[in-house]
């Protein structure tokens, strides 16, 4: 196990140039969700030169990919056009099938952010995939197991990994990783907040706004009062609940009453059945905006995430490969205000989300300080060592079914109390 290990960071350092060469071109040509065209054919095309078969455009996105090897005894796993549906890799037991050896799949994401780009560093996360499942394949040789990297677009906001949950591409998956660069000190993610999005808009009538007001229905008002209504709400929910939005469309002149408005909005909670429930209160606020208006409403509700669920068997491993690569990684797993489509992911399939330091606390995620780091040297060195750490991993998944079989059993026992 120690010389697989050796074997796949000797990989990635080898290759340190054409990975950090890949991250920063994805980071000087940011894409945003479900547009990631150039990323994803730039990490597609860096798989299959070093000899991953590569299948674009799956779950029915143009952006999304799998790419697979079978190490060892070579098999049929994984076959192109269609999800996973085969009975090699079976959580937690070892295969019997014409592909044998469990089935280790590693998440990247590469889509970038309106006016900040890469301020979250996906074009790091993206290429630390790749980098671990090259390793892998190179370094495994005859020790059986199938290796999927799967590139997964639109994590922020579009839900690119739940759409792949629900077309089945992780069904015979036994264990998921991914690593997430960060301002702050190293950790393993724990549970993050569940969430769902709203588009409002109102449609009113346009009015001149001295002469004849009376003659109009103002759909900002509408929003305003919706906004109020829901200021209003934040004093009846549990601490856990965020509710947050802006206004993305609110006229066109101070002197025409507007007679469209649109607005964002969203609702996190730390379990996905809070949500559902605060959300429904949040509508309800959005209809009294349209009731006391005139303003005819249109809601459309984007992508629910769900919680991330914690296994602290996989985050027990890559905390110690971590912290055996010398990162300095704290000791409980911790608590994310954030939202991330990877829960869904948690969800079906034993998981475990890092997080690596790439900047000093003092940088606020999502901030233009953010995405120079995500380009920096630091950000360079937090992509191997990224990569390392999950196929360090991987390795000890592979080498031990002993481990597969514990992180599965504890999933499994997790969902169930979860019902």
């Amino acid at each position: 196990m120690e010389d697989l290990k050796a074997r796949v960071c000797a990989v990635i350092d080898d290759l340190a140039c054409e990975f950090i060469e890949t991250s920063h071109r994805i980071h000087e040509t940011p894409e945003l969700m479900f547009k990631e065209f150039k990323s994803a054919k730039m990490l597609e095309a860096l798989l299959a030169k070093h000899g991953m078969t590569v299948e674009s455009g799956i779950a029915g996105m143009p952006t999304a990919f799998k790419a697979w090897a079978t190490t060892g005894a070579r098999g049929t796993c994984g076959a192109p056009g269609t999800p996973s549906t085969r009975t090699c890799g079976t959580p937690g037991m070892p295969s019997t099938s014409a592909a044998p050896g469990p089935t280790i799949a590693i998440l990247g994401e590469y889509d970038a952010l309106p006016g900040v780009g890469h301020a979250c560093g996906h074009n790091i996360i993206g290429t630390s995939a790749a980098a671990a499942g090259i390793a892998l394949v190179k370094a495994l040789g005859d020790v059986p197991a199938t290796i999927a990297v799967f590139g997964c677009p639109a994590e922020e906001g579009g839900g690119g990994k739940i759409i792949m949950v629900r077309e089945g591409w992780f069904k015979g998956v036994d264990a998921a990783m991914m690593t997430h660069p960060l301002p702050g000190e190293s950790m393993i993610g724990g549970p993050n907040l569940a969430t769902t999005s709203f588009v409002v808009k109102y449609y009113g009538k346009a009015a001149h706004a001295a002469a004849s007001p009376h003659d109009g229905i103002n759909a900002l008002d509408a929003i305003m009062i919706a906004f109020t209504a829901i200021s209003y709400l934040r004093q009846q929910v549990t601490e856990d609940v965020r509710m947050h939005g802006f206004v993305a469309q609110g006229g066109e002149a101070s002197n025409i009453i507007p007679e469209y408005a649109e607005a964002r909005y969203l609702v996190r909670a730390e379990k996905r059945a809070t949500v559902d429930k605060i959300a429904e209160r949040v509508r309800r606020c959005f209809e009294a905006g349209a009731l006391a208006t005139g303003a005819r409403l249109e809601i459309t509700e984007g992508m629910q995430y769900s919680e991330r669920v914690v296994n602290h068997t996989l985050a027990g491993l890559l905390r110690d490969n971590m912290r055996a690569l010398g990162i300095q990684v704290k000791d409980e797993i911790e608590k994310v205000r954030g939202s991330t489509d990877f829960g869904e992911v948690s969800q079906v399939v034993p998981a475990v989300n890092a997080y690596l330091s790439i900047a000093p606390e003092t940088v606020a995620s999502h901030s233009h300080e953010m995405a120079e780091a995500s380009k920096s040297p630091v950000g360079d060195k937090g992509l191997l060592d990224a990569a390392k750490a999950m196929a360090m991993t991987a390795v000890d998944l592979i080498c031990d079914p002993a481990l597969l079989r514990k992180a599965y059993d504890e999933f499994e026992s997790t969902m169930i109390r979860k019902k």
